[in-house]
């Protein structure tokens, strides 16, 4: 099967520099199908209890090379899958608008095809080595796919951001990878399972904070998530939503796998995570409500959802510790099916975002308005979306975010003092999230589709074609299944969470704990509710067929004049919160002060900034950018200066080690002596 799939990746990359533009295309979205369809075969069945292990033959320097496919690594397949294939049917019509561009569209499309090939490699592979590889592949394909508009500016300064940061986190990982086999002689996972069991928990934690790092700067945890609001916005629409629906998703993925290799101690890795996954929940959907970009919004809802999923698994591994079984199998069944919830409900947004982005040429709010009379498809699909990701009842999110929810209340029966300060804090955190991301999706839908237009040409907007709106159906139609039919989805969870908890729970009903039954109530109640609504106003229209309506101009609250002007801007819609936030929050102002009785027209702009990257990363560099300034003379253009250089580097290779050869000489000599 292995061999297969490099065949087809290799062949159909190869194909794809001969072909024109269009069978480009057709051939990436065919080879992630057929990859898509052959690795969930094995995934399906590993889900149903039947794992896929292969060795393959490795060499003197990596050994053997184990690939298996157990239950955990079938469920990422699952979602990969799913979000490739529909970022691929997206993406192969959004970007017939830069068909002209053959070079760039030859490098996308065997990008698009390596992203998940190396993404499938990492969630099966047991080789810490080629792990790397693959790591590295992935990072270099999503590094191409977002520069593709490389003649912008900022899409080159947010791709070397990424690939810098995603480099960083390589250095983590391997550092994790290269202690363990410099004292095993081995880079297979079973290595680094057998050697954390023979060392103490706190020299196992120790080992797991290392790939955490790694791993929490790829997924976007708070304080390593400032490469995500750039890449995200600058890569295309549908690459986008494959970012965020499944690249920064193989960080969890990585944490998850460590913590059923490496023995540590739960309770306090637990504790770490549900930390910092709760201060990056929050942080996101603060930095989120003050955006005036749309993708950058959604990018740091990413960053929100990240958070959540993370609360989630810190709560099962302080359940693991605490040997508390329900607590453990809550957590992790919330985080991980949050991780498939906001792989749907994410790229669903972010493709609406790209109808929008196609039809006016902005993703800027504030110039957005009034688009509902011309997409009313795209603003329904993207208000289902805003519902989901709010954690509201009857689509997806209500689910997972509910039983990460349980797993926190299931905690206060078995808490003590420090305990209970912790799921206050947790529980608080959900809420206020919850709540922020309900006010940033109510301004970010009345803005953009509701209200006059703004600053934009309403005649050349119009609804995407149906190929475009398909796999935005395919995404609705999954996310009101799991919010329907949950029990299906948690049933398919239980060997994964079974992994962690080590406990046989498929003769036990998750729905039967902690009120998890009424969930599938709540959202059958909920539906009818909206169905009622909807034949109400079919019976009203049915009614009223034949009679005769007014229309007029809505009351302008006696303005004379209707338009935009009188509409909320973005961020006249969030003042208030902006200055309960602005001790946490860096927002920048332009604006000029008003003193005349008949003022001229005026120019007010405000500029949110992430104040943890200008903590972290503006003032580091600017810091070694007046100390490389130092030797800018170096820098002087004279050709014989620089051979010069080049004759001293050269000769201080070639001199250096003999002389600390008999500086060591002398050591020894003296140390004799």
């Amino acid at each position: 099967m292995i061999n297969i799939v490099i065949i087809i990746v290799l062949s159909a990359s190869t194909a794809t520099l001969f072909v024109n533009t269009k069978l480009k295309g057709i051939i990436a979205l065919s080879t992630v199908s057929v990859i898509g369809i052959i690795s969930s075969y094995f995934a399906l069945k590993a889900l149903l209890g039947t794992s896929y292990s292969i060795v393959m033959t490795g060499t003197m320097l990596f050994g053997q090379v184990p690939i298996r496919i157990d239950a955990l690594s079938g469920w990422f397949i699952l979602i990969i899958n799913f979000t490739i294939f529909t970022g691929a049917v997206y993406g192969f019509n959004y970007m017939r608008q830069y068909r002209e561009r053959k070079n760039e569209i030859t490098l996308h499309c065997i990008a698009f095809i390596f992203v998940q090939f190396a993404l499938l490699g990492i969630c099966a592979v047991q080789n810490g080595f080629i792990f790397l590889l693959l790591w590295e592949v992935m990072a270099i394909s999503v590094f191409i796919l977002v520069i593709f508009e490389h003649d912008k500016p900022d899409t080159i300064k947010a791709g070397i951001n990424y690939v810098v940061q995603s480099h960083i986190s390589i250095v983590f990982i391997m550092l994790g990878f290269i202690y363990v086999a410099s004292k095993t002689g081995s880079y297979s996972f079973d290595a680094v399972a057998d050697f954390s069991k023979q060392q103490s928990s706190l020299a196992g934690t120790s080992l797991f904070l290392f790939f955490f790092i790694g791993f929490a700067i790829k997924a976007g945890f708070v304080p390593f998530h400032t490469w995500l609001p750039y890449a995200h916005p600058a890569a295309p629409t549908h690459v986008s939503g494959i970012m965020s629906g499944v690249v920064i998703k193989i960080g969890i993925y990585g944490m998850l796998r460590m913590l059923l290799l490496i023995k540590t101690d739960y309770t306090t890795i637990g504790y770490i995570i549900l930390i910092v996954s709760t201060f990056t929940g929050i942080y996101g959907v603060m930095l989120a409500t003050i955006q005036h970009n749309l993708k950058k919004l959604l990018a740091y809802h990413s960053i929100e959802n990240i958070g959540i999923i993370g609360m989630g698994i810190g709560v099962g591994c302080i359940g693991l510790g605490a040997t508390n079984k329900w607590m453990a199998i809550l957590g992790f069944s919330g985080a991980l099916l949050h991780t498939l919830n906001h792989s749907l409900f994410k790229s669903l947004l972010f493709y609406s975002a790209g109808n929008v982005y196609q039809s006016t040429r902005t993703v800027n709010i504030e110039r957005l308005g009034g688009i509902i009379k011309k997409m009313p498809k795209t603003a329904i699909l993207f208000l289902i979306a805003a519902i989901a990701i709010c954690g509201l009842p009857p689509l997806n999110g209500f689910i997972s975010e509910f039983l990460i929810l349980g797993s926190l209340y299931n905690w206060v029966f078995s808490a003590n003092l420090i305990s209970l300060i912790m799921i206050v804090f947790a529980i608080g955190g959900l809420v206020l999230i919850g709540g922020l991301a309900m006010m940033c999706f109510t301004k970010a839908f009345s803005i953009v589709f509701l209200g006059y237009s703004r600053n934009i040409d309403s005649d050349d907007i119009h609804e995407r074609g149906f190929w475009q709106l398909l796999p935005m159906y395919m995404t609705v139609i999954f996310m009101i299944c799991i919010g329907l039919f949950p029990s299906f989805f948690l049933d398919a969870l239980q060997r994964p969470v079974n992994l962690f908890t080590h406990t046989i729970v498929f003769n036990l009903n998750l729905l039967k704990v902690g009120s998890i039954d009424s969930l599938q109530i709540i959202n059958w109640l909920f539906l009818g509710f909206i169905i009622f609504i909807l034949v109400m106003i079919a019976l009203r229209n049915f009614i009223n067929r034949k009679n005769t309506i007014e229309e007029g101009p809505t009351w302008g609250c006696a303005y004379g004049t209707q338009g935009s002007k009188l509409q909320y801007t973005a961020g006249s819609f969030v003042r208030s919160y902006s200055k309960l936030a602005k001790p946490v929050l860096d927002i920048e102002k332009k604006e000029v002060e008003i003193d005349e009785v008949f003022p001229v027209r005026k120019h007010y702009e405000t500029n949110p900034y992430d104040k943890i990257e200008r903590i972290f990363i503006d003032k580091p560099l600017k810091f070694l950018s007046r100390i490389s300034d130092v030797f800018l003379f170096l820098q002087n253009g004279h050709l014989q200066r620089y051979i010069i250089y080049g004759i001293i580097f050269i000769t201080g290779v070639i001199c250096l080690p003999l002389i600390f050869e008999k500086i060591l000489t002398l050591i020894h000599f003296l140390t004799d002596l």
